[in-house]
């Protein structure tokens, strides 16, 4: 079995701040990460307490996303040198793992 050391990250976001889609540009069209996906919650709540929540009554747009990709660790703290200034601190992690490939 082979195995590459990666670096996999996520980003927390909510559907209202509208940085979804330009984070996907820019990590699919300039930053040609291996792959990403973008989880929509159903519920959540960050570091200021406000809950963002779906229910039957309130169709919310304003939901919790997570964003997470993985590729080589040197070109993983680029990616995240470039995005930095665009997430709000506290929304970024990060940790070591291994690719079966």
């Amino acid at each position: 079995m082979n195995t590459l050391n990666v670096t996999f990250v996520r980003i927390y976001l909510t559907e209202a701040e509208n940085r979804l889609q330009s984070l996907i540009q820019r990590l699919h069209d300039w930053e040609k990460v291996r792959g990403v996906t973008v989880f929509r919650g159903i519920s959540g709540f960050g570091q200021h307490g406000k809950v963002h929540s779906s229910s039957l009554l309130d169709m919310s747009l304003d939901l919790p996303l997570v964003v997470e990709f993985f590729d080589e660790p040197d070109k993983v703290n680029t990616i995240l040198e470039h995005i930095g200034a665009d997430i709000d601190p506290g929304h970024i992690v990060y940790w070591s793992a291994t690719l079966v490939v």
